[in-house]
Order: structure tokens, then C-alpha cells, then sequence
């Protein structure tokens, strides 16, 4: 399958964007709805969705890993706050495992082509030259797994193009996440506990 790198990036940017204005939207709406601080709010939302709500989430998870539609900034620590701490932490960490794999083999079975239409020139720029040391490279995404503001999908996939074998991969990538997870978490959720108070 050939690949058209600045169509697939141009569709790519335009998803972003409203993937962005629609979580802002979502954001807006709950935060009015009081979605964020009140508990009795937040099941009755929830209830709307039925069984199949968790289900949901992960699968919203899976694509925004895949696919930069929407920021996982936000989406991580709306699970939280929509299935409480522990629920909402295994929602999370799930899907984002699932996208993130799936990343690992697309980047194997489609390459450079692939990769290179879902980010900017820039940013491609920038990490396809880290590839050419394997040694380097490892150390990179395995580092980069600990850090909530590095970008984690888009090394999914320069890893799938790297000679890393998929056990270290996944070592990395179960190790990691959880402090990420956590991080963007319960970051967000203080700031909004913070912005609370002035309010």
C-alpha cells in the first residue's frame, strides 16, 4: 500500500484540530455541568452510557494513541475522574498499552512512509536520525516512557522502525506508563482542585 505522506498529514492535522476543539468543547460542557466536582453529576452521566461505558473509553484510548486526534493530556485524566482512581487507572493504562502496540507493528509491517504522515516534517526530522544509533535509541524511548511530556506515540512507532526487539519494547512501555499515567492524572485533577478555590 503506497502511502501519500502530505495528504495522510494534511487529513491528519485537520482530525487534530477538531479532535482539539471538541475536547475543549467537552471540557466547557462538563466543567458547567459541574462533570469534575460533583460526584452525584458524574454517575448520572455515567449511567447514560450503560455497561458498555468502560468498553467505550478504552476503545477513545486506542484511537487517540494510534491516531493524534485527540490530546491523551486530556483524555487521561477524564478517566479518572468519569470511573474514580482505580477503574479509571486500568481504563487508561489498557488502552493506551493496546494503541501503543499497535503502533510498535504498524511501524514494522508499513515503515517510514506511515510514520512520516502522521507528525509534522519537524518533528519527524528531529527523531528519525536518533534510529541510526540502536544502543541510543534504546535508551531514548526507554528514558522517554518515564516522562509525561515526551512524545510517547510517536516513539511507539519509531520503535517498531528501530531493530528493538518487541520484549524490550514492552518491558519499557509496562514500566513506564504507570508513572506517566499517574503523572498526567493527578496533575490536571490538582490543577482543577487548585482553580476550584479561586472560584
Amino acid at each position: 500500500m503506497k502511502i501519500n505522506t502530505k495528504q495522510s498529514r494534511l487529513i491528519i492535522n485537520i482530525l487534530n484540530i477538531l479532535g482539539i476543539v471538541g475536547t475543549v468543547i467537552f471540557i466547557i460542557w462538563a466543567w458547567r455541568r459541574n462533570l469534575f466536582t460533583d460526584e452525584t453529576v458524574m454517575k448520572y452521566y455515567l449511567g447514560k452510557f450503560g455497561p458498555g461505558a468502560p468498553l467505550f473509553f478504552i476503545i477513545i484510548q486506542i484511537i487517540q494513541t494510534v491516531v493524534p486526534i485527540i490530546p491523551g493530556a486530556l483524555t487521561i485524566p477524564l478517566g479518572i475522574v468519569v470511573f474514580g482512581h482505580v477503574p479509571g487507572f486500568f481504563y487508561n493504562f489498557i488502552g493506551i498499552m493496546i494503541g501503543s502496540v499497535m503502533n510498535y507493528f504498524l511501524a514494522k509491517k508499513y515503515g517510514r512512509p506511515l510514520v512520516r504522515s502522521l507528525v509534522s516534517e519537524k518533528q519527524y526530522q528531529k527523531y528519525i536520525g536518533k534510529l541510526e544509533s540502536s544502543e541510543g535509541f534504546k535508551k531514548l524511548f526507554i528514558g522517554s516512557m518515564f516522562f509525561p511530556v515526551t512524545p510517547a506515540d510517536f516513539l511507539c512507532y519509531l520503535a517498531g522502525l528501530s531493530n528493538m526487539k518487541f520484549k524490550t519494547f514492552m518491558f519499557a512501555l509496562s514500566a513506564g506508563k504507570p508513572f506517566t499515567l499517574l503523572s498526567y492524572s493527578y496533575g490536571l485533577l490538582f490543577i482543577i482542585r487548585i482553580f476550584n478555590t479561586f472560584i
